[in-house]
């Protein structure tokens, strides 16, 4: 039994560091194999994802070393193999990447079909039509994706969908491949632009990322590198929801602030103040909170990933607001446990309609996945009375120290593992 406890009903206030980025670290350790010289990574998340993603590729003889906690040095010159399918891989989305990577640079990978949350349905058929027109043979058989090649070729390609996922894995597979390929409707994500500029701090040629066409011209090799990973947006949004929900003032610091505009944009529209500096955004919620209409889009629009987060604190604001999710279909699961918390929301199809209430109550309730884990964490920080959250794993998936970090801004939160624990707790805060 992990749980967290929260006592909730206290703003929250303060200063927070954010760290590296998880998408992005994901792809990153991906494409850190594609040489045989020492890449050195800052700014790794220690998160669960990251430290997965880790483990598959030492299983395949990837030297990696934590010079500390937030650093590692990877050496894939001794690569035993092209195949992963160790039971930890198949928990993670990410382990396409590998696919990419290993194509790229040995054209031959096999690699475990992704698990990942259980948001909906993520087909991959964008991934496997890349890899098929620079050349390779894709096959599924034993619960593993099977990619090979003679050789690669640059190519053009349109995705019919704008998959991040799909875009880094055609960078990844395309960088070595003579000639250049194109892919139009490319996804623009800050991590998918921070996967470029890795690859180019280790002598690839990527113009375009960012926009909704990237040119990669295939180089010969890749090169040794150091570099540091972008701040995590998410995690930025959730501590800025966090404020907002509490009814706090907290500062996010360690931030691209231009990457946090639509979240941004979406709190200051309900009533809260915002102050931007270099690489720090301070969110203020001194009034009460009134309503919007919020649908998600791929960057720069309203990230799919806050959209829990956003309906959370759109529960406790005044007037109706309504929450479309265009981006994945199972994204309102966390709703029958918000409703248990007293909120008032009815999903429609891709639609939740919700209506504020003056607050949530305290109750037992379960993550459903990872970012929907973190909203209702920011529900019991809101809440009157004891709250309690199961499977809080799939939180740490991809949020270091979430209870720490709420804990210096006032938040009372204890990770627990017992019944004793949680006893202790109620004695604590009374």
């Amino acid at each position: 039994m992990e749980q967290y406890v929260i006592k909730g009903g206290n703003p929250l206030v303060g200063e927070v560091e954010i760290g590296g980025a998880k998408n992005a670290a994901l792809a990153i350790l991906a494409a850190a194999i594609m040489t045989d010289e020492t890449v050195i990574i800052e700014n790794m998340p220690d998160v669960r994802d990251t430290n997965v993603m880790i483990q598959a590729m030492e299983s395949i003889g990837v030297l990696v070393e934590r010079t500390d906690r937030h650093t590692v040095k990877i050496n894939a010159r001794n690569i035993h193999g092209h195949v992963i399918e160790d039971d930890y891989i198949k928990k993670i989305r990410a382990s396409y990447y590998l696919i990419g990577a290993l194509l790229g640079k040995y054209k031959n990978a096999e690699v475990a079909l992704p698990g990942g949350c259980n948001i909906g349905s993520r087909p991959i058929d964008q991934h496997l039509k890349g890899f098929r027109a620079l050349g390779a043979k894709v096959s599924i058989a034993h619960g593993l994706i099977i990619a090979e090649a003679e050789e690669l070729k640059g190519s053009h390609i349109y995705l019919d969908v704008v998959s991040v996922g799909a875009t880094i894995n055609v960078m990844l597979a395309s960088v070595m491949a003579p000639g250049t390929t194109i892919i139009e409707n490319s996804a623009k994500e800050p991590h998918v632009v921070d996967v470029a500029n890795f690859l180019n701090s280790m002598g690839a040629n990527i113009k375009g990322a960012g926009t909704d066409v990237i040119r990669v011209k295939g180089v010969p090799s890749l090169r040794g590198t150091e570099y540091a990973i972008i701040p995590d947006q998410i995690e930025a949004g959730t501590f800025m929801f966090a404020a907002a929900a509490t009814k706090g003032d907290v500062t996010v610091k360690n931030v691209i602030p231009k990457h946090l505009e639509s979240i941004s944009a979406k709190l200051m529209e309900i009533g809260c103040e915002i102050e931007e500096s270099d690489d720090a955004v301070r969110v203020v919620a001194a009034k009460p909170l009134g309503h919007t209409h919020v649908k998600t889009l791929p960057y720069p629009g309203f990230p799919t990933d806050m959209q829990p987060q956003i309906a959370v604190t759109l529960g406790l604001s005044a007037g109706t607001s309504i929450v479309t999710e265009s981006i994945f279909e199972n994204r309102f699961k966390y709703v029958d446990e918000l409703t248990r918390m007293g909120a008032n929301i009815k999903v429609e199809s891709n639609t939740a309609i919700i209506d504020g209430v003056p607050r949530y109550t305290g109750a037992s309730i379960t993550a459903p996945d990872l970012r929907a884990g973190a909203a209702l964490v920011l529900a019991g920080l809101a809440a009157e009375g004891i709250t309690t959250v199961d499977d809080i794993r799939y939180i740490e998936r991809g949020y270091e120290d979430f209870d720490a970090k709420l804990r210096l801004l006032g938040a009372q939160i204890e990770r627990i593992t017992s019944e004793r624990e949680l006893q202790k707790f109620k004695l604590k805060v009374g």
